[in-house]
């Protein structure tokens, strides 16, 4: 589809422009404020939603200031598809509903609600909601369902269907959708109150339209498109052509032998356009981790925005920014391949890898690999005193660290790059609504990647189930393997998982699990790694280390062995700590010399060191680059190959004598 030139002659002041500009910003920042106030789900009240104004051919004019990344780059193409549904039958009073990843969407917990916009008779406009619904039917408790094998497996997968009709409530329609859910009455009080966001933002809308008129309203969709159209090109026109090529890696396809999943990233500058192409990416998982179009090319759009923070979001950047998504591929799962893991798998190695490659071309923003998104999730019975075995469905995410930058560490326990506008959830309504108590919630002392600038700090998140019954957990994360990288010198941070205890015996589940049995007593502790390391360990400066080692971020065993920091422990109470000079400078030494041999070390007898305690989980990932199947022990030595090639080119390759 393509947008059409606007039908009138005005020519906005530029005053007028920025007014009606800001207004637009502000009408959806209402949306946001509606939403907060009245939705029945924590997620959403966690900051789980976007919102935003489309045209009346479906294109973006605006987006909320706070919205989350993963949902820029889909609500347009949602939109369009849902008024090519509707073609012919679109009228005063009907609201949309669709959830379909297939449609432009992103997975199928992210409901989109839509309102057309009419002025005397004529559609401007469609104010669109996004939430994310915490659960959507499907055998597991907020339908992450790692074993399924389609989207049939996962829940209700929603095309577009009128949920008013020309102001006439389709309970029949809501019921049919709603009573699929768990929590049902949650649903559908999301449900309503993405409605009257929508609402809200057609009254406001009409405002402006009274008081400045429809034509010019509509000539400020229009030139606010050609403004950020505009500006990004100029900004690109600055840059260098050229073409930059990386990749990023998906642990492990269920399917196949063990070893990554490739997605690969093109990245071209032609004058004032940028085009990716990810072709050479390899082809759809047999889990959840895919993405569809919409998902990707969000990523794309979020990856590129992330580099150019001062240009606004709406449909003229997608006239600058174009990628190439082969269907079939883990980067564009065709129907009905599941997709509902896709923001943990597929959409941040795009984005991650998209920083990468900005990186090179802008290096005063550069920025090492982010900690990867995760979703805890556990469901059941309500076993509590006053709770009559009520459903209860706890869905958690957690903080982590972002990757170290050009002169400056990363931050810590920040929220995902998949939606930096998320909030970090309160535990205290955590356990109100659920029968889970948090055990544990701190930053993990070695889970930075070390660097002349380390990575920010990942965080520990323990809990324990109280009473409850016919209960589940899923987990829904990456990285065990691929572990988050640094750049330019710098080293890994630190694996994802969940550790689950039941009946006193631990267990290592992994990154991707769904629907474990869990009973009242059982515990769980799951890290997030830190970011990724920027330049070279050894060249940090030595106070820095120490700071670390006083604020828990480093522990003294890893400044020595990370980055050959020897510090004296005078008084660890007190944080009375020294650094030893002469072995510092002895030590780095010593890592100088050995660090690359240390890559081409037999995995085998690596391998076998660990087991016998002699080298920790650590000293395999950033020294020698052996990746093991963590819970078992077992040696990946494909994994392993293409692991040390990755610290070869992204580490080793930038270290000097």
């Amino acid at each position: 589809m393509t947008e059409t030139q606007p039908q009138t002659d005005i020519d906005l002041d530029p005053v007028t422009f920025e007014v009606l500009r800001s207004s637009f910003t502000n009408l959806v920042d209402r949306m946001a404020q509606q939403i907060r106030r009245t939705c029945y789900s924590f997620v959403i009240y966690n900051r789980d939603f976007s919102n935003c104004l489309n045209d009346a051919e479906g294109n973006t004019v605006m987006q909320g200031s706070k919205d989350i990344a993963v949902h820029v780059g889909t609500l347009h193409y949602t939109c369009k598809e849902t008024l090519e549904y509707f073609e012919g039958d679109i009228n005063p009073g009907d609201v949309y509903i669709v959830n379909d990843p297939y449609l432009g969407g992103t997975h199928i917990n992210d409901v989109r609600i839509m309102r057309p916009v009419f002025h005397e008779g004529e559609l401007i406009a469609v104010t669109q909601s996004n939430g994310h619904w915490a659960d959507v039917g499907g055998p597991a408790p907020g339908s992450f369902n790692i074993e399924a094998n389609d989207h049939f497996a996962e829940g209700m997968r929603i095309p577009p269907l009128k949920i008013w009709d020309a102001g006439e409530f389709r309970d029949d329609v809501a019921n049919l959708l709603t009573t699929n859910m768990r929590l049902s009455e949650d649903r559908m009080g999301d449900l309503r109150a993405q409605t009257e966001a929508t609402r809200i933002a057609e009254e406001r809308l009409l405002e402006l339209v009274e008081k400045y008129g429809v034509d010019t309203v509509t000539t400020a969709f229009d030139e606010s498109k050609d403004y950020v159209e505009r500006i990004m090109r100029e900004q690109l026109s600055d840059l260098p052509d050229g073409t930059w090529h990386t990749r990023d890696y998906i642990d492990a396809d269920p399917n196949k032998e063990e070893g990554f999943v490739t997605i690969d990233v093109e990245m071209t500058i032609d004058g004032d356009e940028v085009h990716y192409d990810l072709s050479g990416s390899d082809e759809y998982v047999g889990n959840f981790l895919n993405s569809t179009f919409g998902t990707s090319f969000s990523a794309v759009v979020s990856g590129t925005k992330m580099f150019f923070p001062d240009v606004p979001l709406n449909s003229g950047l997608y006239r600058v920014v174009s990628a190439d998504l082969p269907e079939g591929t883990v980067v564009n799962a065709p129907e009905p391949v599941p997709v509902t893991g896709s923001v943990a798998g597929a959409y941040e190695k795009v984005m991650n890898a998209i920083f990468e490659l900005w990186s090179e071309v802008l290096p005063e923003r550069a920025m090492a690999c982010a900690f990867n998104l995760e979703y805890l999730l556990a469901g059941g019975q309500d076993q509590r005193p006053g709770r009559d075995d009520q459903e209860f469905a706890w869905y958690d995410w957690m903080a982590g660290g972002w990757g170290g930058r050009d002169g400056k560490d990363g931050s810590n326990a920040t929220a995902p790059v998949f939606g930096a506008g998320l909030a970090v959830q309160s535990l205290e309504g955590q356990e109100r609504d659920t029968p889970l108590v948090t055990s544990e919630h701190s930053i993990v002392t070695d889970s930075a990647g070390p660097g002349e600038f380390r990575g920010g700090c990942g965080l520990r998140k323990g809990g324990r189930m109280l009473a409850c019954e016919n209960s589940v957990m899923s987990y829904c994360s990456d990285r065990a393997r691929s572990i988050t990288w640094g750049i330019n010198g710098g080293l890994p941070g630190v694996p994802h998982g969940v550790t689950l205890t039941r009946d006193g015996e631990s267990e290592d589940m992994g990154t991707v699990f769904s629907n474990v049995p869990i009973a009242e007593g059982d515990e769980f502790v799951r890290p997030s790694s830190g970011g990724g390391g920027f330049g070279d360990p050894l060249e940090r400066d030595p106070e820095a280390v120490l700071e670390d080692v006083k604020d828990d971020y480093v522990s003294v065993e890893r400044a020595e062995r990370d980055y050959g920091v020897v510090i004296e422990e005078i008084d660890p109470d007190v944080c009375a700590y020294e650094i030893a000079l002469e072995a510092t400078g002895e030590r780095r030494a010593f890592i100088r010399a050995n660090r690359e041999d240390w890559l081409r070390e037999d995995p085998d007898a690596i391998t076998e060191r660990y087991r016998e305690g002699e080298l920790d989980k650590l000293d395999l990932i950033r020294r020698y680059g052996v990746i093991l199947d963590w819970s078992s022990g077992e040696l990946l030595e494909r994994t392993t190959a293409e692991f040390r090639e990755l610290l070869q080119e992204r580490a080793a390759s930038e270290w000097t004598d």
